[in-house]
């Protein structure tokens, strides 16, 4: 079977988690209208996807090695579809069950789609991780487009039956992958042990603070920005494009600051990316138009800096044979910062209104940089 077939179906399947994700949170706002729900609820249904996420990712691992990948990542993309659909069969009040399952289901297709890129791809196995990458971060591109189409010319339910649609397309594709020869060991990716372990490993802990801190204001800007420019009377397709720009500008610089990282150092720029990024927070309330297309623009920028840097910098700082378990736990981090920045915006603005939780959550980067750099200085 062709090797660019088997990379596409795979960054397919990713990509049906991440477009599941985004094609939801853009246009929570609209549900948020039509429930009468507050921004407490809309940050809780944006962390609720990860939660399940930081949790479920160990056990499908665990699974997947002793059932099978290919058959895990089957049942997981039938789980995923039945998730989304039932959407459309349950009161809109349900809606955080519907998020929770798609969480789940989305942990499976995560680890299992990655682990048969490593089976399939012994040979030119970064390449073939970076065309996946890529694939899965269309999602959060064309996430906020689509789904604010959709919304735009028909209703927020019908973005659910998108991503069902979706998941059975990958289902469909994925049966057309040849059985894996050898099980790959996940045990090691992540666990508890090695979860509590990462907080005494020194060298380590700063960087994962620094995942936790970028993710922290990914989900702001990923979560909350949509939330911002619904309250400015724009339509979801407006919506859409804004969320989008700030999407496409987080993946289109990470080969760029991957050079910049080479020529001075992954520390001083994964901290430049972080100041831009929180700044952008910052002046999201205080924007309207084209500035606030730029000011969405700069924040991608700054997150997807982070992102390409912090990758490099645990993967540099890995102990021998534990590189997979190391970035298991960093991805955990990942999850868990996700998660924290919907919920703190959104507790944040529900008691004293948007651009308070933008500006509070803003400052609150700024201090964890000040604070990151201030305890580098004071080891050296």
């Amino acid at each position: 079977m062709r090797r660019g077939f088997l990379i596409a179906v795979l960054g397919f399947v990713a990509f049906v988690t991440s477009f599941g994700a985004h094609v939801v949170a853009v246009n929570l706002p609209v549900y948020a209208k039509q429930v009468g729900v507050g921004l407490t609820v809309i940050g809780v249904l944006i962390a609720v996807y990860d939660f399940a996420e930081i949790f479920a990712k160990p056990v499908f691992g665990w699974i997947a090695d002793r059932r099978g990948i290919k058959t895990t990542m089957l049942v997981g993309i039938a789980f995923f579809s039945l998730a989304s659909v039932s959407y459309l069969f349950v009161t809109p009040q349900l809606l955080i069950l519907v998020r929770f399952l798609q969480g789940l289901s989305a942990a499976a297709l995560s680890i299992t789609s990655a682990t048969l890129v490593a089976e399939y791809f012994a040979e030119d196995r970064g390449k073939a991780f970076g065309i996946y990458n890529s694939l899965k971060g269309a999602g959060y591109v064309l996430g906020p487009i689509i789904g604010g189409f959709i919304v735009w010319k028909s209703s927020f339910a019908t973005i659910f039956l998108a991503s069902s649609a979706a998941g059975a397309l990958a289902f469909l594709l994925s049966l057309l992958l040849p059985p894996t020869t050898t099980k790959t060991p996940l045990d090691d990716d992540f666990s508890l042990k090695l979860f509590a372990a990462a907080f005494r490993e020194r060298t380590l802990l700063r960087w994962y603070v620094v995942i936790v801190v970028n993710m922290f204001m990914i989900g702001i800007l990923l979560g909350f920005l949509p939330v911002y420019v619904n309250s400015l009377g724009y339509d979801q397709l407006k919506n859409g494009f804004i969320v989008a720009a700030s999407t496409a500008s987080y993946l289109l610089i990470q080969p760029l600051a991957g050079l910049l990282a080479d020529r001075f150092g992954p520390t001083q720029v994964t901290y430049a990316g972080l100041g831009v990024s929180a700044i952008a927070i910052v002046l999201v309330p205080f924007t309207t138009g084209a500035l606030l297309l730029s000011v969405a623009i700069l924040g991608g920028l700054g997150v997807g800096t982070v992102w390409t840097n912090t990758d490099t910098a645990v993967s540099n700082l890995a102990k021998e044979g534990r590189l997979a378990a190391t970035l298991g736990a960093a991805g955990s981090f990942k999850e868990l910062g996700d998660m924290l920045g919907p919920l703190t915006i959104g507790f944040v603005s529900q008691l004293l209104g948007l651009k308070v939780g933008f500006v509070a959550c803003g400052a609150l980067g700024l201090g964890a940089i000040a604070l990151l750099a201030f305890r580098r200085q004071a080891t050296r």
